[in-house]
């Protein structure tokens, strides 16, 4: 685990912190970072104040019940929601400098369906520099070979012509992965990127996600809501407590690398699963402290 895992228990609520060795800086810090919609009476605490620091290429997962703030933390990280209060770092500065490049992916693949699947997946090479720069000499040449890498990497050689209405859920989630990698971020965010898959394909992506991380190292945050999910693909499980979403257990994974479906039928396998999902159902009748109103 990228740092030691500090708990307190007081009156009630489990906090955690986790403290990243002071010879890293870690790439991802999220410090006594909260979130609260809205203002006066209709202030709703969505986060209440977290800190987390997640060192370069590790593999964290957020779990926790639907509405606990898995998500609005993977939002602070992109930037796409501000902190109430605290503070956002990502490589080393505050989030909005945009320090280093981010690859995202979601439930949904939103393919252009217009676009073929090699021009989609090659977007962010027309948007992101130093690419950006470079697309019009090399789209037919570099760039498109390393469109057609990746689509070798996820089993989707041979469809980088095809439309996307013409490729299946899991086909296209695939190439959503390219599509994400394609720009070299170091940093990448997924959300229920297999969610909406039936248990067959989504367990087939897992394998697929764990090959890609493995090859490419980026630093990785997942939101899930499937335990066995997060135990197959993270090095870290962040569990989330009802809204006002904050962490209360921060573990690492142990299990050896590569893992297979058929390690998450085993007894330490599932006595992790359980040991998680009795955190989730044991923190329902807790209530969190407010967040600050801004």
């Amino acid at each position: 685990m990228g740092g030691a895992v500090a708990r307190a228990a007081v009156d009630g609520q489990v906090t955690s912190h986790v403290a990243t060795p002071s010879h890293r800086t870690p790439a991802v810090s999220l410090s006594a970072a909260s979130v609260t919609f809205g203002r006066g009476t209709a202030a709703v605490p969505a986060l209440v104040s977290t800190t987390l620091d997640i060192a370069e290429g590790e593999f964290v997962a957020l779990v926790g019940p639907s509405g606990c703030g898995k998500s609005t933390i993977l939002k602070l990280i992109a930037g796409l929601v501000k902190p109430t209060t605290g503070a956002v770092i990502v490589g080393g500065r505050e989030v909005a400098a945009r320090a280093l490049r981010i690859g995202m992916a979601f439930q949904n693949p939103t393919m252009l369906p217009w676009l073929t699947i090699e021009r989609n997946i090659m977007l962010p090479l027309k948007i992101v520099e130093p690419y950006r720069s470079q697309y019009s000499a090399k789209r037919k040449g570099e760039f498109r070979d390393k469109a057609h890498a990746l689509l070798a990497q996820v089993g989707l050689e041979g469809f980088a012509a095809s439309y996307p209405w013409q490729l299946s859920g899991g086909m296209l989630q695939r190439a959503n992965l390219c599509r994400a990698l394609i720009h070299e971020p170091r940093l990448l965010l997924l959300d229920e990127p297999f969610g909406a898959l039936d248990q067959f394909t989504h367990e087939e992506l897992w394998g697929i996600m764990q090959d890609l991380w493995t090859l490419h190292r980026p630093t990785v945050l997942l939101v899930t809501h499937d335990l066995r999910e997060a135990g197959f693909l993270a090095s870290r499980i962040c569990v989330m407590s009802p809204r006002p979403g904050r962490i209360v257990d921060d573990s690492p994974v142990t299990f050896a690398r590569p893992r297979t479906i058929a390690d998450t039928f085993e007894p330490g396998f599932i006595a992790l699963n359980q040991r998680l999902r009795e955190l989730i159902v044991n923190m329902r009748g807790i209530a969190g402290p407010e967040a600050p109103t801004p």
